[in-house]
This record gives C-alpha cells, structure tokens and sequence, in this order.
C-alpha cells in the first residue's frame, strides 16, 4: 500500500470506529448517576464484562509488543499467562467473595477496615500511580505507532497526537462510566480479536499456507520454544509461572481497574463465572498472538525483510507498508480498538479511586449529588492530563519493549498492595499508621536494590517477575513485625 494513502485509510477507520463507541456512550450514559458511574448501577450482564476484560486486560501492548518479543523471547510468555489462570482462581474464590461481602465500590475501602486509613491511602496511591503509569505505556505504544505510520506523515507532532487521542476517550466516559464502559470494551475487544485472527489469516495467505500449514510452521519454528529450565535467568519456567500467578492476583484482584467492572455484575456468582470463563479464554488469545508473532519473523525472513530495531514496529512495518490494503485495514481497527480500551476505563478507576480513597467522597455527607458530580468531573479531567504528560515522559525515556517495562514497574508498586491486602486477609493486629507508610516506602527500594546488583550478588541470578513476590513478602513481614512488636510494647505497659 502506498504511503500516500495510510493516513487517509487509518484515519477514516478511527473516525468510523470513534463514531460507534460515541453511538454506545450515547445510548449507556442517558441519566447517568454517581451510581451508574462507580458500579453500572450494579446491573453489569456477566457475560459483558468477561468479554470486555479481553481487551482492557490484552490493550495495544499484547497487540504489538508480545508478537514483537517472540523474535527475543520466543514463546516464554505462555509461561506466565499459564500462571495468570492459576491467579485468577485465587481472585474468584477468595478476593471476590470478601469484596462482594462488604459491598465495596473500591476495594482499597477493604485496607481501611482492617489497617485503617494509612492503609486504604497507601493501597490507593501504589495503585493510582502503577495503573496512570501502566496505561501511559500502553497508550504510549499504540499512539507511537499511529505517529510513525500516520500522524508524521500529516505534520502533527506526537504530543498532539496523543492530545487528540485523549480527548477522543474522555468524550465517551466523561459522563457514563462503568455503565458506559461495559459495553465499549465489549465492542473493543471484538475488534482487538478479529484483528490479530485476520491478521494470522492474511499473513498465512500470503506464505501460501492454509490453517494446517500455519500451524505446522508455529510448531515447527524454532521461536515457538515455550519452556525454560535454567534457574537462574528471568525467564525460568517456575519464576514465570508464580510471578504470573502474583501479577494476574495483584493486577486484577487487587487492582481497582479490573475488580470495578467486576463489582458492577448482578451478584457474587455472575463475577465468578466472569472471571473463571476469562481465565480461560485469556490462555487461547495469548497464544494466538504469540503465533501471529512466530508468522511475523518468519514473513520477515521469507521475504528478506530488515526487522526493526525496536521490534514493536515489525507488526504495524510489514501490515502498513507489505501486506497490502486489508491487512493495513485490519491492524488500524485491532490497533485502534487497543488503544481506546487501553485507557478509557483507567481514567475511570482512577477517578472512583481517588474521589473515594483519597478524599473520601463517599462518606462526606457535606456534599450534595451535585457537588459530588461536579467534583467526579474535574477529577476525572485532571487525570485524562496527568496521562497525558506520563505519555510525554515515556516518549523520552521508553528505550525497550513496552511490556518489559510494563511488567518489570508492576514488580515495585503492586508489592506493597499485595503485602497489605495479605496483612489484611490473614491478620487481625493492628499496626501504627506511620509504620505502614514507612513499610510501603521501604520494600520497593529494598527490592530495586536488590535487583540492580543481583547478578554481581548472588552469581549471575536475575530476577524475574518474582520480584513482585519478594517485594509482597517483605511488606507483610515488616508488617507482621511491627504489629508484633507493638503487641510486646503494650503487653508490658501494662
């Protein structure tokens, strides 16, 4: 396909694509109210949200980055997605039925409960800054390739780009919410899925392989090497498999983006066959797009193609510039239904989190509906800005896969919420409010030590994404220690 032609046909495929969710936010967003906004008014069909966490779990990353890490990591991702369906278990039948119990709106309201209110803030700030970082990434990637292949060819420079983009999601969730965002993700995740399977399609047509020799060739290809044995690099089996166990409870169960659209279900059991069917399913499309990685390289190679440096280009290089109009077509809608489910529910969550945990609206009986409305909306447009210039910083610095960088900031922030919702779950002593922030400050620097040096400490070991269980670990044994020692104190006090 010509260049001249790319940005009319990407742009033409956003306009018709932000035409639709602009159709549905219409439709979801009559009479939106505070509750309609934070749960769905509690009517969310079960089956609505399963399919809509596809994409706002999968987003732009999975879309390009994972296809883009086969050629250097090969198929060892599968490892800690396989360690995702065992987290998820644990979100079913433990954290969802303690959520559904207490009727929560944010789960870090479970935090102040049992910690108090050090707790609920701290969980809250650990979550508002990985999930504003984690979606600028993701935000970033998608926007990043739009700029390459569209956007600089039009004169535009990329921090009105993503500008643009911004203000394209916070038409649609500005007023709606979770009511809203239920089915845009729906509608998203569709288009993410028939993305990457015309996507493998398209690139078996033109190797000339039906669906028996695409998967003869994935099987066949030495970047479909899945398990990893050697101890102590990162991508050992057994460091993947728990780490992914730990990022899908912590990245899901305990984060407030995931569980929110959950919370919005019918019941208890309508999120528990929410969560069980996604866990399946997530398996299955991660492993097609590792496959449609594996048909990337070996198109490139086939066809003498030069891979990009920064191999999240290969897939948006070879469909806009080698595979012709319908593949362009198809990445654009896939690409463009990531990049909006990526970001739009983020700007929710984040919102409900802050207004509830950290200024604690809910419970402020000063405010009338109105003023509660009118403060929702100015939150909500402060955080669409501070996603803005996170994008502006990633663009400075973002010198690897986005995913890396992704999982690897998951392993510092998501520590501490893992450490005290386990404090929580498990112990009844209290803690000082000062020694909980002070426990939540110190683990993940102690953590990040650890791993700047621990090739040169502990003879070449690297760590995985089990640093995100050290780094729970160490919170809830600070906590469990400071807790005892104020047990000994008062017991001799007295």
């Amino acid at each position: 396909m010509s260049s001249e032609k790319t940005p009319i046909i990407v742009l033409s495929c956003i306009a018709a694509y932000f035409a639709c969710l602009l159709g549905i936010a219409w439709w979801t967003s009559r009479g939106a109210t505070n509750a309609s906004y934070f749960l769905g008014n509690k009517s969310s069909p079960w089956y609505a949200v399963a399919f809509g966490l596809i994409g706002d779990s999968l987003s732009g990353v999975t879309f390009i980055s994972v296809p883009g890490q086969v050629g250097t990591a090969q198929f060892s991702y599968l490892q800690l997605v396989l360690g995702y369906v065992a987290g998820y278990l644990v979100i079913s039948f433990v954290l969802l039925p303690v959520y559904y119990r207490m009727n929560l709106t944010s789960i870090y309201s479970f935090l102040h409960e049992r910690l108090g209110p050090a707790g609920q803030k701290m969980g809250s700030t650990f979550f508002l800054l990985s999930r504003l970082l984690g979606a600028a990434a993701r935000l970033f990637l998608a926007v990043s390739v739009l700029q390459k292949f569209v956007f600089d060819a039009l004169g535009i420079p990329f921090a009105l780009s993503v500008a643009i983009v911004i203000g394209l999601i916070l038409a649609y969730t500005y007023k709606g919410g979770i009511k809203t965002l239920v089915w845009t993700d729906t509608f998203q995740s569709t288009f993410l899925l028939l993305g990457v399977a015309l996507s493998v399609f398209i690139i078996g047509r033109e190797l000339g392989l039906g669906f028996g020799g695409i998967v003869d060739m994935v099987k066949s290809s030495e970047l479909s090497k899945t398990f990893f044995w050697d101890w102590k690099p990162a991508n050992n089996f057994w460091k993947q498999f728990f780490g992914g166990a730990f990022v899908a409870i912590c990245m899901t169960g305990l984060d407030q983006n995931m569980m929110q659209k959950n919370l919005s279900c019918r019941s208890l059991g309508d999120a528990q066959k929410n969560i069980n069917w996604f866990s399946i399913v997530v398996v299955g499309v991660n492993l097609l797009f590792l496959a449609l990685g594996a048909l990337l390289f070996e198109y490139a190679r086939v066809k003498g193609i030069t891979v990009p440096e920064r191999t999240d280009h290969l897939f948006p290089m070879l469909a806009l510039e080698h595979l012709g109009i319908a593949a362009a077509v198809v990445f654009v809608l896939g690409l463009t239904a990531a990049t909006f489910s990526s970001a739009d529910s983020v700007l929710t969550t984040l919102t409900t989190s802050f207004c509830i945990d950290i200024l604690g609206m809910d419970k402020d009986e000063r405010l009338s509906e109105a003023q509660k409305t009118k403060l929702r909306h100015r939150m909500h447009l402060g955080f669409a800005f501070a996603l803005l210039v996170s994008i502006l910083l990633i663009n400075s610095l973002a010198k690897t896969s986005v995913i890396t960088i992704i999982l690897k900031f998951a392993n510092y922030t998501y520590g501490p919420i893992l450490g005290l919702f386990a404090y929580a779950l498990f112990f009844k002593r209290r803690v000082p409010q000062a020694l909980i922030v002070a426990t939540c400050l110190v683990s993940p620097l102690v953590c990040w030590m650890l791993d700047l040096f621990s090739k040169e400490w502990f003879g070449g070991y690297a760590f995985g994404s089990e640093l995100l269980i050290l780094n729970g670990a160490l919170t809830l044994g600070l906590l469990l220690a400071f807790s005892s020692a104020r047990t000994v104190m008062r017991e001799r006090l007295e």
